[in-house]
């Protein structure tokens, strides 16, 4: 059925009709945050520059506080979760565990879940850090990171914390969450990344995912064998022997001394805790 013939189709109508009122709310919605017009269509041959600029600056600075962190395993999650709940509980101890693996811990470096597996790295003794972004609410700098950036663009964020990562674990999140892990799936199936693997944990919460991207493969929308990119568990001694199989055996990883950093341009080692 062609969409002129579908009955469910919506049609115009005048209160939907873009107003000149409406184009001017836009232009003063895009000027209190001069960001939010990144993404609003065509602008001016300067302007788009100096996007690119700000990009460029956001990277740069990002490249040169990380070049130093070492082997990261990135944790995502929720920034509400609350301290003292069962699922920062199990962050806190991922945390520790991936330290004592001999990997840099790397968060979001805001709250909850971020903030757990920071601070589970922080009292291991292991690195820890926070790839922040500028937001009006919610998200702040939690105290348990070693180095942190802060990032202007979730792009470039999402692109660092994927960056220096052979590994990923995915706590219970919202639609951040879920953007980032999808992210890093489609980079593996892709061929864009390696094929490091993903742990998701907190199974009563993921389980309804966990089914749906079975639904995709069976329903021929992803690749059969892509859902075992994704393992599954609750158990953080069976998470880390999974990194230990599929990140550290995998890729050769061995425990060594990082480079030294050369105080004239400006860089900083990582120490741990």
């Amino acid at each position: 059925m062609t969409p002129p013939d579908c009955p469910d189709l919506p049609q115009p109508t005048e209160q939907h009709q873009i107003s000149e009122e409406a184009i001017r709310e836009e232009e003063r919605f895009e000027l209190q945050n001069p960001d939010r017009g990144f993404l609003a269509g065509p602008r001016s041959r300067l302007h788009d520059v100096g996007t690119i600029f700000r990009v460029g600056v956001d990277f740069l600075r990002a490249f040169r506080t990380l070049h130093f962190v070492g082997p990261a395993v990135t944790v995502f999650g929720s920034a509400r979760i609350q301290p003292g709940t069962t699922y920062y509980e199990m962050a806190r101890q991922v945390g520790a565990a991936i330290a004592e693996l001999g990997f840099t811990v790397m968060t979001g470096g805001g709250p909850g879940i971020m903030e757990a597996a920071n601070r589970g790295a922080h009292e291991a003794g292991g690195r820890s850090i926070g790839i922040n972004i500028e937001l009006p609410f919610e998200q702040h700098l939690n105290p348990y990171v070693d180095r942190s950036v802060t990032m202007r663009y979730f792009f470039t964020r999402k692109t660092i914390l994927i960056k220096y990562s052979y590994a990923f674990v995915v706590l219970p999140g919202g639609a951040g969450t879920l953007d980032e892990m999808f992210e890093t799936m489609t980079l593996i199936q892709t061929g864009k990344i390696r094929n490091f693997p993903i742990v998701l944990m907190g199974k009563d919460y993921w389980q309804p995912l966990m089914d749906f991207i079975y639904h995709m493969a069976e329903a021929g929308m992803i690749s059969h064998d892509d859902p075992d990119l994704v393992f599954f568990t609750d158990d953080i001694a069976d998470a880390m022997a999974h990194l230990q199989r599929h990140a550290v055996r995998q890729f050769g990883l061995r425990r060594h001394k990082l480079p030294n950093p050369k105080p004239i341009l400006g860089e900083k080692g990582v120490s741990s805790s």
